[in-house]
């Protein structure tokens, strides 16, 4: 069965992310101020484009707000980038490497996303940085734990990530992402540990369709709230939209771990 379906999506995704970067070529023949508005419609539409042809029956839970926000949720696999590019406008943190992994890299860039090298994440250059891509009216998503898990837990949320919403008075939008079948969690769609992306698509491209949840929970306001104080209320609501157990106390120590988002 699994080759069967790799017959029809492989070539059909090729196309697609050739077409992709096509329209990215053609983008780039714009000058800077017009190029903006077309990239993100055309990133959203190939992102919807994209799950199409993947195995995911997908559940949005909730809205995201309209105004600008600083997303944080749980991460699994690089299919959160695409579920979540493709639901609002929105860009992403991530360490500089993934910049350079085969497709996945083109993926995340496409998405707008801002790379930043181990040991830049922390401190006010850090904030300054992502603040000014949300002064420009962008929502940012930060995975907050730093990793990817295999969807049985939640990781400690770490606290210094929430510093550009403080200092721009904006809001917090937790998410909350579950890849499950037949009522459990799922296997094949979590992206962790030393696997390769080509083997990963392979084996997702095989796969019988995988059930998505992905929620966009209540509001925290971060005004008047320390770091530390908003990333465990965020691991909190993500953890009980999850159904897991909530290892918030842990966001105490935040601060003195090394993270990049």
């Amino acid at each position: 069965m699994g080759a069967g379906h790799r017959l029809w999506r492989a070539p059909l995704v090729v196309l697609w992310v050739l077409l992709g970067m096509l329209l990215t070529a053609l983008l780039q023949l714009l000058p800077d101020r017009w190029r903006e508005p077309p990239r993100q419609g055309i990133t959203r539409l190939w992102m919807r484009g994209l799950l199409s042809l993947l195995p995911l029956r997908i559940r949005y839970h909730g809205q995201p707000t309209p105004d600008t926000a600083l997303w944080v949720g749980n991460h699994v696999s690089w299919l959160d980038i695409i579920l979540l590019g493709a639901r609002a406008p929105v860009r992403f943190v991530a360490k500089a490497e993934v910049r350079q992994w085969p497709l996945l890299g083109w993926l995340a860039e496409r998405a707008g996303t801002v790379f930043i090298h181990r040991g830049q994440a922390s401190g006010a250059s850090l904030n300054q940085r992502l603040g000014k891509v949300m002064q420009q009216g962008h929502n940012l998503m930060v995975f907050a734990e730093g990793t990817t898990t295999a969807g049985d837990r939640v990781r400690t949320f770490h606290g210094r990530l929430f510093g550009c919403a403080i200092e721009q008075r904006l809001p917090i939008q937790p998410v909350a992402l579950a890849y499950r079948r037949c009522e459990q969690r799922d296997s094949i769609a979590p992206f962790i540990d030393d696997d390769e992306f080509s083997r990963h698509l392979w084996r997702l491209l095989g796969a019988s369709p995988i059930d998505v949840d992905v929620s966009f929970l209540p509001l925290i306001d971060s005004h008047a709230r320390g770091r530390n104080e908003l990333a465990r209320r965020a691991h909190r609501a993500v953890t009980q939209a999850l159904g897991l157990a909530d290892n918030s106390s842990d966001c105490q120590s935040a601060d003195s771990l090394r993270a990049v988002a």
